[in-house]
């Protein structure tokens, strides 16, 4: 197995010693998980003064989520630390595929069937779009081997700061500032320290309720039963696959469980470790032993070899928080939302909120930016998290049709023959077929669900619209256009840069604003910025008209252009240069600066009526 590397990263912030514990901040962070860690290292790479506090270690924990999608990716690259979750994880491409089988093994004609398969996460067929949209492609890495990386370069680049087995026992607030007291955990010292702002990433553990947050949804719609286990699959006739889903006649209508290569080393049938989720009723039936569940679902005879190392047990839950902030208080990641892993948004959707927040503090604290940016975060994040969770919630009722066009049952014989039946060489067989192939294609949404993953977009908030209307495919979860509409995200093109292939995502600066103009009219924009007397500010690049790959892209003229903000989200555009191209510009900046507009009504609404009716069907 690889191991976790350790960083060769300069320390971003002065040094805490490990007996000294600060009594101010600019930022406390609550919880040391990949939305915590990464909010400290996009704050550190800003120059904010931060502390984090999380109530227990920084060591390998349950595996839990393991997709990062590309618009992570792109903040991993970032924080700099997309290279080592590469390294870490598969080192081919084979592993993007889902599959659904009957069983892993058995004697059985109806045992280890393959049932059908979908390319998945920008792998097969999906690979030229995926590429595409964005400079980073796909990864996949087990939490727990994602939360020990994040803590190693967390560590690195602020020193003394990420601070373990520190529970956080109440959050207070006064007019000019938030006050955090917090008990360790090995000592028992209670203490407190006091920030200019709070960003509560405790899971959900207490922090919104203290603040008095509710969370609106759907709670506990269906129990499942993660294990982590060591065991040996190679017998398994699908190659590739990392995750797979099990319908079997013994389970009736009911799907029994899902599957998931672990690695370290490998990440298919001969993976060492595996996350087996079983669902509640097959626990029930064999009396809650995990063993027999787990034997029983895979085909697995009483002797072959099974280690559980560790168990999860979880909900499914569509929730999502009715307050982002509460004065100084901020809530990211599974504080502020939860929902199924179908469609494995939940880590990303929460580094997402981390990356939103950073860039709009860091302004903030610096003077460059007015407090108003920071309710943009709110306006802009709850309602793509509404939306994530619809989406996932959806996902997790695609899986059902598939037994059905199989023909399963409540009858368990009926359920045997209609499998055999599904194998033979008759065209009542081949009609089977091409049911459970449509059904199976339907998952598409789920796993080559590429718009949703990189096509959302911010319906109101520190952005400039411009009256255009987004994409034909907006509404998709699959195809996915590239725009730089504000509100969206910039457009990916590949250019060069003395000699180095360079993306239009690494020319945004981490800091401020940046303009991208073409040459034509460099000039007219260079005096438009230099004439800024905004804070916020505002850096120019220049893509030369010969760069093509950009100009096919970017929709605006060639004497136009587009700005963009440090998380990479088009904040203005002018397609040609303006009259008072200096004056445009300062009210644009004036406009983001202060937070945008607030929606006039919550754009989070129309995903609520979606989530309650896809909960109805997975409660059914």
């Amino acid at each position: 197995m690889t191991p976790i590397p350790t960083p060769d990263r300069e320390p971003l912030l002065e040094a805490i010693a490990p007996d000294a514990w600060p009594e101010r901040a600019g930022v406390v962070i609550v919880g040391g998980g990949p939305v915590g860690l990464s909010a400290a290292i996009m704050l550190a790479q800003r120059g904010v003064d931060l502390l984090l506090l999380e109530r227990r270690g920084f060591d390998a924990r349950f595996p839990r989520a393991h997709l990062l999608n590309v618009r992570t990716m792109e903040a991993f690259a970032a924080m700099g630390v997309a290279d080592d979750i590469y390294a870490l994880g598969p080192q081919d491409e084979r592993w993007h595929k889902v599959a659904w089988f009957t069983s892993v093994a058995g004697d059985a004609p109806e045992d280890g069937v393959r049932i059908g398969d979908v390319p998945a996460w920008g792998g097969g067929a999906d690979a030229p779009r995926y590429a595409a949209a964005s400079p980073q492609a796909f990864a996949n890495l087990p939490q727990l081997r994602i939360d020990p990386l994040l803590y190693a370069h967390a560590a690195a680049v602020c020193p003394g700061r990420i601070r373990a087995q520190q529970e956080v026992i109440g959050l207070h607030q006064s007019a000019d500032e938030a006050i955090v007291t917090y008990r360790d955990r090995d000592t028992g010292v209670t203490r407190q320290v006091r920030a200019d702002y709070v960003i509560v990433a405790d899971g959900g553990r207490m922090g919104a309720e203290a603040l008095g947050i509710t969370m609106d949804g759907p709670k506990a719609l269906r129990e499942v039963v993660n294990y982590h286990v060591k065991t040996d699959l190679s017998m398994w006739a699908e190659p590739d696959a990392l995750l797979a889903f099990f319908f079997h006649p013994s389970g009736g209508r009911k799907r029994m469980g899902t599957i998931q290569a672990l690695g370290p080393d490998a990440y298919d049938r001969t993976a060492e470790e595996w996350l087996i989720a079983v669902s509640g009723w097959l626990l029930d039936e064999t009396d809650g032993h995990a063993d027999s569940a787990i034997r029983h679902m895979l085909g697995l005879p009483e002797e072959h070899p099974l280690e559980i190392i560790t168990e999860s047990h979880w909900v499914y839950n569509g929730v999502v928080a009715d307050q982002w902030r509460v004065g100084r208080f901020f809530i990211a990641g599974d504080a502020a939302h939860k929902h199924p892993p179908t469609g494995g948004l939940g880590l990303n959707s929460g580094v997402q909120d981390a990356e939103n927040l950073a860039w709009k503090l860091a302004a903030v604290l610096a003077g460059e930016a007015e407090e108003g940016l920071l309710d943009s975060y709110q306006d802009e994040r709850r309602p793509t998290t509404a939306f994530y969770t619809a989406h996932s919630m959806e996902n997790a009722t695609r899986h059902a049709p598939i037994g059905e066009a199989l023909g399963m049952t409540d009858d368990e014989e009926e359920s045997r023959r209609n499998v055999r039946t599904f194998l033979s060489d008759t065209p009542e067989g081949e009609r089977v077929r091409a049911a459970v192939a449509a059904a199976v294609a339907d998952n598409s949404h789920d796993y080559s669900q590429l718009n949703v993953e990189a096509g959302f977009r911010y319906h109101a908030g520190a952005f400039v619209p411009d009256g255009s209307a987004p994409p034909e495919t907006a509404d998709s979860a699959t195809a996915f256009t590239t725009t730089s509409r504000p509100g969206h995200h910039v457009p990916h093109a590949w250019l060069t840069r003395d000699g180095v292939r360079t993306s239009v995502r690494d020319l945004i600066a981490p800091r401020g604003l940046t303009l991208l103009v073409g040459d034509t009219a460099a000039a007219e924009w260079s005096a438009a910025v230099a004439a800024l007397t905004s804070p916020l500010p505002v850096s120019l690049v220049v893509i030369p008209e010969a760069d093509t790959a950009w100009t096919a892209v970017r929709e605006i003229g060639a004497t136009g252009a587009l700005l963009v903000r440090p998380d990479a989200k088009n904040a203005w555009r002018v397609t040609d240069l303006p009259a008072d191209p200096a004056a445009e510009l300062a009210a644009a900046v004036a406009h983001i600066a202060r937070g945008g507009d607030r929606p006039e009504h919550d754009p989070a609404e129309p995903f609520f009526a979606r989530i309650h009716a896809a909960a109805a069907v997975i409660s059914a």
